[in-house]
C-alpha cells in the first residue's frame, strides 16, 4: 500500500441525530406552550356570573318594559369633550326613585365602575370619560319609576383625545 494514500472517510448516518433533535425540540415546544397557557389570566364575564343567570328572567322583564321607550333614550360619547351623555325620557326624569349606571369593560372587569344615576329635569346626565381607558365599554342603566324597574344596555367606544 501506498503511504501517501488519503485516509478513508467515515460516513455517519445523520438520521439518529435528527430524530433525537426533533424530539428535544418537540418537548421544549410542548413545555413552553403549557407554561404559557397556565400563566394566562382566566376571567369570567362577571364575578357573580351564576347569580346573574338565576336573575335572568327578571332582567328580561326589565328589558320588555324598556323596549317601548328606546326611541326616547340615548347613550352617546362626545370625543371632543370626552364625556358620556345619558338621555332618559323626560317623564321618567321627574319620577326616578333610584338608579345606577354601570360602566362595564368586557375585556377587563377590574376597570368596571358604578355611578349613581342623577339625571336633571330634562332627563340628561353627563359623565366625565377622561379617567376611562380607550376601547369598548358597555353602559348599563338600571332605574326604578313608580315601582317598575327598567334596564338599558348600550355599547360605546371611548377614544383618547387626539386619536
Amino acid at each position: 500500500m501506498n503511504a501517501t494514500a488519503p485516509a478513508a472517510k467515515s460516513k455517519r448516518n445523520p438520521w439518529p441525530m435528527a430524530i433525537i433533535a426533533y424530539f428535544i425540540l418537540f418537548g421544549a415546544f410542548t413545555a413552553a406552550l403549557v407554561t404559557f397557557a397556565t400563566r394566562q389570566k382566566e376571567e369570567l364575564v362577571s364575578q357573580s356570573y351564576y347569580d346573574e343567570e338565576i336573575r335572568f328572567q327578571t332582567q328580561l322583564e326589565k328589558l320588555q318594559r324598556t323596549l317601548p321607550l328606546n326611541s326616547q333614550m340615548a347613550v352617546g360619547y362626545d370625543s371632543a369633550r370626552q364625556s358620556i351623555t345619558i338621555h332618559l325620557p323626560a317623564e321618567h326624569a321627574q319620577r326616578v326613585t333610584s338608579g345606577h349606571i354601570r360602566l362595564y369593560r368586557p375585556s377587563d372587569s377590574s376597570l368596571d365602575q358604578e355611578i349613581k344615576l342623577g339625571v336633571n329635569a330634562a332627563g340628561i346626565q353627563e359623565l366625565d370619560a377622561k379617567p376611562f381607558k380607550s376601547g369598548l365599554w358597555k353602559v348599563r342603566l338600571e332605574w326604578t319609576v313608580g315601582g317598575e324597574d327598567f334596564f338599558l344596555d348600550q355599547p360605546i367606544v371611548l377614544k383618547a383625545k387626539g386619536l
